[in-house]
């Protein structure tokens, strides 16, 4: 994220605001600029008086201006990192007089995950140059998130294949962070320079390679009986490592796209991985799936996704396993 990189490099060449307050859906960007400002701005002995770590559950807007206010100890600056902000929601305007007129001497980063600063209110207009900035971080779609991923690796010194990039989307969803710590693994495990692909994940993380849904959801598209039903029966053996929530909202997903595309007057790969917004590494299945599925047939088969759903919290189907579940599904759907 090139916001991310200029925000980063000023800090690092010195260009330090009073207040970064990031906010936003995505976690991830949030926890490593803090992190970042944290572990930059000050020295380790700097550190002892001047950083602190307060919770947005456990402080008020006027505890933390108190703090702010303070004049750092034997140091240029002091470092004042407010985690969980979104707690402060209510009462977070009442920042905006201190944000008017920062300490100069003070860096306060709030962080305000899941939650936005209404653009109209004093707050979100007072936090510009030179008081501070207010940095929103976006979730990412997850056609982006297997690119991010290639880009992570890639400055880790690690290439990695594109049928492992969206084998890990697949199983670990769209969440950074989660990502973030299962790459962080592999970096530990193997040497630099080390192609990551599915054989790799399949022995370091434990996402197997054939049985997953990736490869469910592909089998499905293909009306391939007997590859979808060793799936299936694979996943009721390992239900922990293979939600079953997850791989109905997997489903119910790809059908609905399924619907979209046969909706659509343009079936180039270009737009059809735009109006989808899935990888273009997709778009052959879907070509593939609609002339397996017609759109009448598709919506009936987002009805049985949503009886699943029903009978897999036990209703209308008791003592029914999951993979038995399954199992029903591809009877009717295939």
């Amino acid at each position: 994220m090139e916001e991310v990189k200029r925000l980063i490099d000023d800090i690092r060449n010195g260009q330090i605001l009073p207040i970064y307050f990031l906010m936003g859906d995505e976690g991830y960007y949030i926890d490593r600029i803090a992190e970042y400002i944290g572990t930059h701005v000050l020295s380790e002995e700097e550190k002892g008086f001047n950083q602190m770590v307060l919770y947005g559950k456990d402080v008020t807007i006027d505890e933390i201006v108190s703090n702010a206010k303070r004049f750092p100890m034997m140091a240029e600056k002091q470092v004042i990192i407010v985690k969980e902000a979104q707690h402060l929601s209510r009462t977070i305007e009442q920042l905006a007089p201190y944000a008017e007129n920062p300490q100069p001497s003070t860096v306060l980063v709030i962080c305000f995950k899941y939650k936005k600063l209404d653009k109209r209110k004093k707050l979100h207009k007072v936090l510009k140059a030179p008081n501070g900035l207010v940095f929103e971080s976006k979730k990412l779609y997850e056609n982006q998130v297997s690119e991010w991923i290639r880009k992570v690796l890639k400055t880790k010194g690690y290439p990695i294949s594109h049928k492992a990039s969206i084998l890990l989307v697949e199983f670990l969803g769209t969440d950074l962070s989660r990502i973030h710590n299962e790459l962080e693994k592999l970096s530990v495990v193997l040497p630099k320079g080390t192609e990551i692909t599915p054989e790799v994940i399949e022995k370091h993380i434990g996402i197997s390679k054939d049985y997953n849904n990736f490869e469910f959801k592909k089998a499905i598209g293909e009306r391939d009986i007997l590859k979808a039903t060793r799936i299936a029966t694979y996943f009721s053996q390992n239900p922990k490592d293979n939600p079953f929530v997850v791989t109905v909202s997997l489903l119910h997903t790809f059908f609905t796209q399924l619907l979209q595309y046969h909706g659509l007057n343009d079936h180039s790969p270009r737009n059809v991985a735009s109006a989808l917004r899935i990888n273009p590494y997709f778009v052959d299945e879907f070509q593939v799936a609609a002339r397996n599925y017609s759109m009448k047939k598709s919506s009936k088969v987002i009805s049985y996704l949503r009886e699943l759903d029903m009978k897999g919290k036990g209703v209308g189907a008791y003592n029914m396993s999951q993979g038995d579940l399954l199992k029903e599904l591809l009877v009717k759907i295939m």
